[in-house]
C-alpha cells in the first residue's frame, strides 16, 4: 500500500506534491523499511498502461532530480522515480547498503509497486548501477535504458575522481559526508550554468541534519576502487551482464563532469555498442539540471526507439562502395606524372613543392607505419596539421588505413576545439608540437603522433610520443620488406568527422561516410574543375584536401590558417603563381583584405591573377560590392558563391552576373541548386517555427531543407540534434531560412533561431540588414528581436562607417532615421557599435545571440558592456 507523503514537500520549484508517496517493503532480512518514491499515478485508477519509466537516482540526490520526467511524460505512460533506502525522504534507519543490498532492495520494491507493461529504466550516477543490476535481473519486463552521467565499471589502474577519492578517505568521509553538508552543496555546485536557490535547497532538502546523512557517508565508502573492495565483484559482474542487453539504450552525458568523464562514456558505449548517444559539452554533472529539456529528449526517444521500435531516420544502410575511390585520383597521377606538382607550400617567402610521387610515396609509407603502430580500421585518428602537405599526407594515410580522420581546424579557437576533440574522442592524434603540447591540459584522450620538429621544451612535455617522420621511415621498411596495407573491402563505412563553425552555439561533429564524401567531392569537380591541370589555390583548410582528391594540385597561400583575413593580395597572388592556380576559394572575410591590400601587387602578380578562372567565396553572405573588386583583380575569373554546408556541400551555385540579374530581394540570392540536388521549405508558423509541410512553392519562407545524396551520414554523438535535422526522411533540415523565387532560386534570409517573433509574425533578418547596408554612412548591420517571444520589437545594431563609441551606444539621430526610412519595417531602436561580434572560423558570421542579449542589456538599462 503507499500513502501520501507526510513529509515537507510542498512548495519545491517543478514537483507537484500528489506525485508525492511512502510504502512499506520488507528487505532481505525480513525488516520492514519504509521507502518514498514519486509516482504519476498512472494506472492507479485501472486505466491502462502504456509502459513505465522506472528513475532511480545517485549519490547525493533523490527523487526528485526526476521531476521533469514526470510532468512531461506522454499519456498513458507511469513514472516512478525512487528514493534509495537511507536517502531522499526513504527511512534513514536503514543499516549500511551494499552495492547488492541496493540492486536486491530495487527489486523488492518494483515487485511491491507492481509495475505495469514494458519498463524503462533511467538512472544516473551510482544508481546507475544499481539500476543495470536490477535491469539484468528483470530483462523480462525491460525495453530500454536511459543512462546520464554514471559508470558501471572502473578499471584498476585508472584513476577516478580526486573529489570521491578525497572523500572517501577515513579521515575526511565522516567530515565531508556526514558532519557537513559539503557533499551535498558541492555535487550541486558543479551545474553549470549554476542552478537557481530554490532547486539547491530542493535537492539538499532531505539532507539538512547530520543524522539524515548517513547513507551519503556508506555511499561514498561502497564505491569499489579496490580490488578486494566488497562491492567490487557485484559491480564487475553487472558491467560484464550489460554487455548481452539488447533493448535500446540512450546515453545522456555532461561533458563538463569531473566525476563521471567521457573516459565512463566511452566505456558504456563499449559495453552497449548499440545505444544512441548525445553528449552536452557545457553541461556537467547533474545534466538533467544543467539542460532541463534532457527529459523531452528521453521522451522523444522513448517514443521513436521503445514505443515503436523505430530505426534512426537518419541511419541509411551502408552501401556497397570502392573505399579507393577517396586516394585513387593521386595514385593515379603518381603513376601517370608521377612529378607532377601535388601540394604547394608557401611560408615566409620560401615555396616547397611536393610532386604526386613523392605524395603517394609519403601516405602509404605513413599508412604503413600507422598499422605497425596499432592504427586499426574503425579508430577515429584527430588530425591538428596545419593545411598543406603534412595535413593532406596524415588524412590520405589515415583513409588507406580504414581509420575514421576528425578534423577540427583551428579556425574553432583552442575552447573550441576542446569542446570538439572531447566528444569525438579520438583514438590518436596527429598534430603539431603545440598543438601535441596541450593536449593533457584540453583533457583530450587519444594516443599522441607528433607531426614536425620538437622543441626540447615541447620534447619534455611530450614525454616521447611517436612521431609522424618515424613512422613514415618505419613504414619505408615495411613497404619494401612486402608489407601489405588492410583490405578494407566494399562496405561504406565512417570516414570522417568534420566540425561545423560553432556561430550558433558549440561546434557539432558531422560524419560522413565513404560514398558520401566522394560525392561531395565529384560535385565539386563538376561544377569548378575543368580538368587536372586547374590547380586549385585554398585559403580554407579544409580545401586544401580537394585539389589532391580530384588529382590536381592545390596550393597553400602564406598566411594564418586560424585568421582568415591574414591573407594579402600578394599572398594570393604568389600562390597562384607557383601552381599556375587557376580555381581559387577563399572565405568572405580574406577576400575583403585581399582587396585592401591589392595596391601592393606587382605587375607579376596581377599577371598570375589574370589566369585564374573559378573564385569561389563562402561561409557567410558575401556582398556584391566586395565581388565587384574581387573581380578587378581577377577579370577572367567566374566568380562564385556556392552555398552549402558541413552538413552537405555543395547545395546551390551562383556567379556575380547572376547575382546581378537576380537583383535586390529579401535576403541573398544563393542561386539554383545543383544538379542532384533538391531544395524544399518548412514554412513558418506565426511563432516563427518551422512546423508546414514541406513546399517547393515561390514566395513561401521557411526552414530550407535539402534532399541530396552526399549529404552528412549524422552527427557525432547527438542524437536530438540528428533526430530533429533528420526527421524529414531524406532531407537535412539546414536551421536557415529562406524562400524559392519563380525561377527556382534560393534565397536566404538568415538562421531559424534568429527569425524575430513580431506581433505582425515572424520576421526574418537579412533582408533588413541588407537595405541598412545600402546607407553610405554604414558598414554593417544586425537586425535582433528584443523582448519576448511574439511582442518582439525590431532592433538595428549598425558599425556606423565614421566609427562609434562604445560607450554611446544611441546612434545619432540623423543615422537612425536614415535608418528607420530604409528598413521597410518598425523599427524600435536604432544601435551603434565600432564592431559585431563574427565567428572565429570565418570571421564573417555575425553571432546575433550576442548582439541580442547586448541590445537587450542596453534597452533595459543595464550594464551592457562591450559588444566585440
Amino acid at each position: 500500500m503507499t500513502s501520501p507523503v507526510e513529509q515537507p514537500v510542498d512548495g519545491l520549484p517543478g514537483l507537484d506534491p500528489r506525485w508525492s508517496r511512502f510504502l512499506t517493503v520488507a528487505d532481505a532480512s525480513g525488516q520492514p523499511r519504509r521507502w518514498h518514491v514519486l509516482d504519476n499515478g498512472v494506472g492507479a485508477d485501472g486505466g491502462p498502461v502504456e509502459g513505465t519509466m522506472l528513475c532511480v537516482h545517485g549519490n547525493p540526490t533523490w527523487s526528485y532530480l526526476w521531476r521533469r520526467f514526470l510532468s512531461e511524460a506522454p499519456a498513458g505512460w507511469r513514472v516512478v522515480a525512487v528514493d534509495q533506502l537511507g536517502m531522499g525522504w526513504s527511512t534513514r534507519r536503514a543499516p549500511a547498503r551494499r552495492l547488492g543490498d541496493r540492486i536486491d532492495d530495487l527489486g523488492r520494491l518494483t515487485d511491491a509497486l507492481d509495475l505495469q507493461g514494458p519498463v524503462v529504466l533511467a538512472a544516473h550516477d551510482w544508481g546507475g548501477l544499481v539500476g543495470l543490476g536490477w535491469a539484468l535481473e528483470h530483462r523480462e519486463q525491460l525495453a530500454g535504458v536511459v543512462l546520464t552521467n554514471t559508470a558501471v565499471f572502473q578499471p584498476l589502474d585508472q584513476p577516478f575522481s580526486a573529489l570521491i577519492r578525497l572523500a572517501r578517505t577515513p579521515a575526511l568521509r565522516q567530515l565531508v559526508c556526514v558532519t557537513t553538508p559539503t557533499f551535498v552543496q558541492g555535487a550541486a555546485a558543479l551545474s553549470r550554468p549554476s542552478l537557481d536557490r530554490d532547486v539547491r535547497r530542493a535537492l539538499a532538502g532531505p539532507y539538512a541534519d547530520a543524522s539524515e546523512r548517513a547513507a551519503i557517508g556508506d555511499f561514498v565508502a561502497d564505491v569499489p576502487l579496490e580490488r578486494h573492495h566488497p562491492s567490487r565483484l557485484r559491480m564487475e559482474q553487472v558491467a560484464e551482464g550489460i554487455r548481452d542487453l539488447d533493448v535500446p539504450a540512450l546515453l545522456l552525458w555532461g561533458g563538463r563532469d569531473p566525476v563521471f568523464t567521457d573516459l565512463h562514456l566511452a566505456d558504456l558505449v563499449d559495453r552497449l555498442p548499440h545505444a544512441d548517444v548525445h553528449r552536452f559539452g557545457r553541461a556537467s554533472h547533474l545534466v538533467t539540471e544543467d539542460v532541463p529539456e534532457t527529459a523531452e529528449i528521453a521522451w522523444r526517444w522513448v517514443d521513436s526507439r521503445v514505443a515503436t521500435a523505430g530505426a534512426a531516420p537518419s541511419e541509411r544502410p551502408p552501401a556497397q562502395v570502392d573505399r579507393s575511390a577517396l586516394w585513387a585520383p593521386i595514385s593515379e597521377r603518381a603513376t601517370s606524372s608521377p612529378d607532377a606538382p601535388a601540394v604547394v607550400e608557401l611560408h615566409d617567402g620560401v615555396v616547397s613543392r611536393t610532386s604526386f610521387g613523392e605524395l603517394e610515396q609519403g601516405i602509404v609509407d605513413l599508412a604503413h607505419g600507422l598499422v605497425d603502430l596499432g592504427v586499426r580500421r574503425g579508430d577515429r585518428v584527430a588530425v591538428l596539421v596545419t593545411p598543406g602537405l603534412g595535413l593532406t599526407t596524415a588524412v590520405f594515410a589515415c583513409w588507406r588505413v580504414g581509420a575514421v580522420v576528425v578534423v577540427a581546424d583551428a579556425g574553432l579557437g583552442v575552447r573550441g576545439m576542446a569542446h570538439a576533440l572531447r566528444g569525438a574522442r579520438p583514438d590518436h592524434v596527429i598534430g603539431i608540437p603545440k598543438a601535441v603540447a596541450a593536449l593533457d591540459a584540453l583533457r583530450v584522450p587519444g594516443r599522441r603522433i607528433v607531426a614536425g620538429d620538437v622543441s626540447a621544451p615541447v620534447g619534455a612535455v611530450l614525454r616521447h610520443p611517436a612521431s609522424v617522420t618515424s613512422l613514415t621511415v618505419r613504414g619505408g621498411v615495411l613497404r619494401t620488406q612486402g608489407a601489405v596495407l588492410p583490405d578494407l573491402g566494399g562496405t561504406d563505412e565512417d570516414v570522417a568527422v568534420f566540425f561545423t563553425s560553432g556561430a550558433t552555439g558549440p561546434a557539432k561533429g558531422v560524419v560522413y561516410r565513404a560514398a558520401q564524401l566522394q560525392g561531395q567531392v565529384a560535385r565539386l569537380a563538376g561544377l569548378y574543375a575543368g580538368d587536372r591541370d586547374d590547380a586549385w589555390v585554398a585559403a580554407f583548410p579544409l580545401f586544401s584536401l580537394y585539389g589532391p582528391a580530384m588529382g590536381t594540385a592545390a596550393a597553400v597561400p602564406d598566411m594564418d590558417p586560424t585568421r582568415a583575413g591574414t591573407l594579402t593580395a600578394s599572398a594570393l597572388a604568389d600562390a597562384a603563381a607557383a601552381v599556375d592556380g587557376r580555381v581559387v576559394f577563399a572565405s568572405p572575410a580574406a577576400l575583403r583584405n585581399v582587396v585592401a591590400t591589392a595596391g601592393a601587387l606587382t605587375d607579376a602578380q596581377r599577371e598570375a591573377l589574370t589566369r585564374v578562372r573559378v573564385l569561389m567565396s563562402a561561409g557567410a553572405p558575401v556582398p556584391v560590392g566586395l565581388l565587384r573588386r574581387v573581380q578587378a583583380l581577377v577579370p577572367n575569373a567566374d566568380l562564385h558563391t556556392p552555398y552549402g554546408m558541413t552538413e552537405v556541400l555543395p547545395v546551390a551555385d551562383i556567379t556575380l552576373p547572376g547575382i546581378e540579374a537576380a537583383g535586390a530581394g529579401d535576403g541573398v540570392c544563393v542561386g539554383l541548386p545543383v544538379p542532384g540536388v533538391t531544395v524544399r521549405l518548412a514554412p513558418l508558423d506565426a511563432t516563427g517555427r518551422a512546423t508546414g509541410e514541406l513546399t517547393t512553392q515561390a514566395g513561401v519562407t521557411g526552414e530550407i531543407l535539402v534532399d541530396a545524396d552526399h549529404r552528412k551520414q549524422r552527427y557525432d554523438r547527438l542524437w536530438a540534434t540528428e533526430r530533429a535535422s533528420s526527421r524529414d526522411p531524406g532531407h537535412h533540415r539546414t536551421g536557415d531560412v529562406g524562400h524559392l523565387d519563380d525561377e527556382g532560386r534560393l534565397w536566404v534570409e538568415g538562421r531559424l533561431v534568429h527569425v524575430l517573433s513580431t506581433p505582425d509574425g515572424p520576421l526574418t533578418p537579412v533582408g533588413v540588414e541588407q537595405r541598412v547596408e545600402t546607407l553610405p554612412e554604414v558598414a554593417s548591420a544586425a537586425v535582433v528581436g528584443v523582448g519576448p517571444a511574439g511582442t518582439q520589437q525590431v532592433v538595428v545594431v549598425v558599425v556606423p562607417v565614421a566609427g562609434a563609441s562604445a560607450r554611446r551606444p544611441l546612434a545619432a539621430g540623423a543615422l537612425a532615421a536614415a535608418v528607420r526610412e530604409v528598413a521597410g519595417v518598425d523599427v524600435a531602436a536604432v544601435l551603434a557599435v565600432p564592431a559585431l561580434p563574427t565567428d572565429i572560423r570565418h570571421n564573417s558570421k555575425i553571432d546575433r545571440a550576442a548582439v541580442r542579449a547586448w541590445a537587450s542589456r542596453v534597452l533595459t538599462g543595464e550594464r551592457a558592456g562591450r559588444l566585440a
